[in-house]
């Protein structure tokens, strides 16, 4: 396979995308982005009060997220990106920006051929019990325990027209970052 321009580490809150994609990117000498720390903080006040983020609050995001891996992929830098993307589109929108057009996922009327990010995603699986059990040990985030369900509800994980592996977060970080790194080989 030929190298990505970009890593997305995905998966549900609690199945280790920021340690995995931090440690990831220190590895390969990359560049990190966690997408927590791009969300507005209308979506952290939501979801700090239990309340779902839906499409139209995540869109927004995600599109700054994919401007952000286009300007850099296009300057020769490499990425990983630690994001939920917990449905196709989502990882899509990454990819190629709202409906394919990029710059800034809008409608400019400027120069609208889609600008794509090459991206291979990596989705971090576990149970509903192993990761809800990492949830409950976590302090600090604003993501509370309770919205896991919703997100195990939201999933959908990558499929065969996707490029992806999927590692099971049973595995330890040792194992899981070999797994990655051998795949980029």
């Amino acid at each position: 396979m030929a190298a990505p321009g970009a890593l997305l580490v995905m998966g549900v809150s609690g199945s280790g995308k920021s340690t995995v994609g931090a440690l990831l990117a220190s590895e390969l000498g990359w560049k990190f982005y966690d997408a927590d720390d791009y969300h507005p903080e209308e979506n952290r006040m939501k979801m700090g009060k239990g309340i779902p983020l839906n499409d139209q609050d995540r869109i927004p995001w995600l599109c700054n997220l994919h401007d952000i891996l286009l300007r850099d992929v296009a300057s020769g830098q490499h990425v990983v990106l630690a994001c939920s993307a917990l449905k196709k589109a989502y990882r899509d929108i990454l990819i190629r920006g709202k409906d394919g057009v990029s710059p800034k996922c809008d409608e400019t009327g400027k120069d609208k051929h889609p600008a794509e990010v090459k991206l291979l995603v990596v989705h971090l699986s576990g149970s509903f019990e192993v990761i809800s059990g990492r949830l409950l040990k976590r302090k600090g985030h604003f993501m509370p325990p309770e919205l896991l369900e919703s997100q195990f509800e939201t999933l959908e994980p990558p499929s065969a027209l996707e490029n992806f592996i999927q590692i099971s977060v049973d595995k330890n970080l040792s194992e899981i970052i070999a797994t990655i790194v051998e795949t980029l080989k």
